[in-house]
């Protein structure tokens, strides 16, 4: 799981089109209805720091977590930024890292779950979130629908961006393994420096696993845990063959 080492630096840009606040509204609308009262949250895997700090301005204490220390740092900066109290970020492995208490709600989004691609590594990031949630806590994370990938299938894309300082292309290509239920995203980036012209090039490959309702049943109750339910990501409709992200939502047993 050793990613995001040089792609950290330029995550944002890469990202900057996502809706970030429309996600964190989303996520907080889920927290209000299956657990109402909720004020403590974990974000395991909190990348940059966005729905992060955006779930800290709806009165949420969060603490984040993130096993890349670019992105730590990053995010650290952007709490900075603005001034924000109630957010803290940390380094951590979110298959090992104990904080010494625990929270209301466990968050992990943008498909942090899906980079846990063996079934260890799973059971160990579930069980880090099972030790956090205080009794009738909740864990919301979303992945990669086992459906859906199998019937839409990775295909090959190429996205161009650019700000006042770079311009970035970069090429996804990913390689499917059935026998593993995994996609290796081979990221291929090219980086020009708008003030030199100079160019840089890079690789990485992003493992993901791609889950499927039985097991992740399964893999909550062995930590303690119980599947409310599964809805596709953002809309909050039935998952189904085109819900290439879906969102699990899980209540610690009391």
């Amino acid at each position: 799981m050793s990613v995001f080492g040089v792609y950290a630096k330029y995550y944002d840009l890469l990202y900057r089109d996502k809706d970030y606040a429309g996600e964190a509204a989303y996520v907080h609308n889920l927290i209000q209805r299956d657990f109402p009262g909720a004020r403590s949250v974990l974000e395991l895997g909190s990348g940059t720091g966005k729905h992060a700090v955006m779930l800290a301005e709806r009165a949420y204490e969060v603490s984040g977590v993130d096993r890349s220390a670019e992105m730590v740092a990053l995010a650290r900066t952007r709490a900075l930024e603005l001034e924000n109290a109630r957010v803290a970020f940390s380094q951590g492995d979110i298959r090992s890292v104990r904080l010494g208490r625990t929270f209301d709600i466990v968050v992990s989004l943008f498909h942090v779950m899906s980079y846990q691609t063996t079934n260890e590594d799973l059971a160990a990031a579930t069980a880090t979130a099972a030790t956090h949630l205080a009794p009738g806590g909740g864990f919301i994370f979303d992945c990669w629908y086992g459906p859906a990938v199998l019937m839409q299938r990775p295909e090959v894309r190429v996205k161009r961006l650019d700000d006042d300082d770079i311009s970035v292309t970069r090429v996804a290509e990913p390689g499917l393994s059935l026998s593993e239920n995994t996609v290796d995203v081979g990221y291929t980036m090219f980086v020009r420096d708008k003030k030199t012209q100079a160019w840089s090039t890079f690789n990485e490959t992003h493992r993901m696993r791609y889950l499927f309702v039985p097991e992740v049943t399964q893999m909550l109750a062995d930590a303690g845990l119980e599947l409310v339910r599964a809805e596709e990501w953002v809309t909050g409709r039935e998952p189904h063959a085109g819900s290439w992200s879906t969102v699990f939502i899980a209540r610690k047993r009391k």
